[in-house]
């Protein structure tokens, strides 16, 4: 009961209330405060000072909607930048925990011409200017940095920033939740991720998980139906996320004003930003691509880098790193990233420490295991290639010979049957037992072999192949239906006997992969209906890797229908809106992936030579 008296008497007398705790063993001392907006919502807010210190010292703040009363000390959640000493800041946003205020999901950016008009930016400047006048004993500067939510809202920071504001590092924010991040991936929805996400922030005022009755969220879903049943039976339209899904399927004037792209286009770059991804994040790899891409165009100053480790979703955060899943990287990845990226990043920035000579991008490139500092991001030396599909289920970089009869390769896609994205079973986003934050490192033979799932591999490889950068699928397909999705999986297969990992001998690694749903395939703002039988040009957007194949592997590709339930079913019959489909338009359907003739199919990367 203390934290909400605590609160009532400081609405009521309208003063700065300060709760003091400590631990022996910590360097720091811990205090609450409320910090007053400009339109005078309170917000709750946890801050640890230094006891001892020989030298004005720099606020780092991170800004969360996840609750940051009961923090952990510095000596234990940031155990690299606590030695050297900073001010560090935690906030909970306007209407989570213990924040007054209304909690709205990547709230929009305002009006400035409206008096007293409020954003997570202007919330981060008011912050920053309360911080640095009632805080003893700081230098006059702040950094910004936090993973997913908090990387955004570290992103957020940049649109209107305080003077003091001297570096920022995002990590893991979303960039645009219709093309590429969170809640769909090119217009495909991520209904598992999307479902329980959105409930799990609107439902109450803190996290909560929805109560599923099945443990395989697999035959939950299933079971489910049609979308529209979700506020039919469950959500009742309380969770206003999901009513946002509803109403915009398609890429409107909603989603890109929310989006961070549309947000950014035509402001400067004046902050030194520092993009953090990890290539296996299951949440938001393309957010930092995007954002560091956007921002390079208007980079006159270096300010602007990029970090890409072997991470999944804020994984370079905690532990060493050495691994992920059944991958073996052979160096703490993770404790390299927090003590030669990070630290030197804000003792710089924030300390005038070090020389302030960061590589425009420092990539860790899985394969080879190693780290890689690039001049640009991707490489200027990379070439575009292509890898074709062949008869038999065979893969090359050469071009499949003109034929006057297209051939191609079929399989049933079954709605009441989808591929599972994962092994089963299938548990909850964030409830107990759960796999998801390593699914992308699986093993993908659990697929293999499925009659609806279509595979080509290369020969044995005679020396290494290196791709370095974007990674596009151009497909040629059509459909017995009206409408299909179209997930691409570039994959490394690894010797079929491995005597050291006995485990990893045959194993098919997943490099990248994605999904286009077929009614967007010529932009992403009005879907198109597919002409039944007519052969269709798609091409899927892979994003980035930096991969070395191995001597002695193998690399392939693996085209598929259905990814559930991380992808919500295409019905394959062409509705105007998904969420509102019946059950009715769920239909079985034949595709083709063509690979021969005028209809080369293909994966095109970009090799190092």
């Amino acid at each position: 009961m203390k934290p909400y008296l605590l609160l009532a008497i400081s609405w009521l007398i309208g003063l700065t209330i300060w709760a003091q705790e400590s631990i022996p063993e910590s360097r720091y001392e811990k205090k609450s405060v409320m910090i007053t907006m400009r339109d005078g919502v309170k917000l709750h807010t946890v801050i640890f000072v230094p006891k001892e210190s020989q030298e004005p010292l720099p606020f780092l703040l991170s800004r969360t909607p996840y609750g940051v009363a009961d923090a952990a000390f510095p000596e234990r959640s940031q155990p690299e930048l606590a030695k050297e000493g900073f001010i560090f800041v935690k906030q909970d946003i306007r209407g989570r925990y213990l924040s007054e205020g209304k909690f709205e999901m990547l709230r929009m950016t305002r009006d400035p011409k409206v008096p007293n008009s409020i954003d997570e930016s202007t919330d981060t400047y008011d912050t920053i200017d309360w911080l640095l006048k009632n805080i003893a004993n700081n230098n006059g500067k702040a950094g910004i940095f936090g993973v997913s939510y908090d990387g955004w809202t570290s992103m957020m920071a940049l649109i209107d920033p305080h003077p003091a504001l001297k570096a920022v590092s995002e990590q893991a924010t979303p960039a645009d939740w219709f093309i590429n991040d969170d809640m769909h991936h090119n217009g495909a929805f991520r209904l598992s991720y999307g479902f329980d996400y959105a409930f799990m922030e609107e439902a109450g005022k803190t996290d909560t998980l929805f109560p599923f009755d099945t443990y395989d969220n697999y035959d939950w879903y299933l079971r489910l139906g049609p979308l529209s049943n979700v506020n039919t039976k469950y959500f009742k339209n309380s969770i206003p996320t999901w009513t946002n899904f509803v109403n915009h399927p398609n890429y409107d004037a909603f989603w890109k004003k929310q989006s961070l792209l549309y947000r950014f286009e035509n402001r400067p770059l004046t902050v030194p930003t520092q993009h953090v991804a990890g290539w296996y994040d299951q949440e938001d790899f393309a957010g930092p691509l995007f954002m560091y891409e956007l921002l390079e165009k208007k980079d006159q100053n270096n300010l602007n880098h990029i970090v890409i480790g072997p991470w999944n979703h804020g994984g370079w955060s905690r532990g060493e790193g050495s691994s992920l899943g059944n991958l073996q990287f052979g160096v703490p990845t993770s404790k390299n990233f927090r003590e030669t990226i990070q630290l030197p990043w804000f003792n710089y920035h924030l300390k005038g420490k070090g020389d302030g000579q960061f590589a425009e991008a420092t990539i860790f490139q899985t394969g080879a295991n190693q780290w890689k500092s690039y001049n640009s991001w991707t490489p200027k030396q990379a070439a575009a290639q292509a890898l074709y599909f062949h008869p038999n289920g065979k893969l090359s970089f050469e071009k499949p010979a003109s034929m006057t009869t297209s051939l191609f390769d079929a399989f049933i896609s079954d709605p009441a049957n989808p591929v599972p994205y994962r092994s089963r079973p299938i548990e909850q986003t964030y409830g107990p037992g759960s796999r998801w934050r390593t699914w992308m490192t699986e093993d993908q033979r659990f697929v293999h072999h499925r009659p609806d799932v279509l595979s080509w591999e290369t020969e044995v490889l005679e020396n290494d192949v290196t791709i370095s950068g974007k990674v596009l699928a151009q497909l040629y397909a059509s459909t017995s239906a009206s409408d299909a999705d179209w997930i691409v999986k570039l994959i490394d297969v690894h010797p079929a006997m491995d005597e050291k990992n006995l485990r990893m001998s045959g194993y098919q690694q997943m490099v990248t992969a994605d999904v286009l749903r077929g009614r967007f395939r010529k932009g992403f703002e009005t879907p198109l209906p597919v002409k039944p039988t007519e052969v269709t040009a798609y091409t899927v957007d892979l994003l980035q890797a930096d991969h070395v194949f191995k001597k002695g592997h193998k690399i392939m590709v693996q085209v598929q229908s259905t990814w559930f339930p991380l992808i919500d079913r295409n019905p394959q019959k062409f509705v105007p809106n998904i969420f509102l489909a019946k059950a009715s338009d769920y239909v079985k359907a034949e595709h083709r992936v063509y690979r021969s003739g005028g209809y080369a199919s293909r994966v095109e990367v970009m090799v190092v030579r």
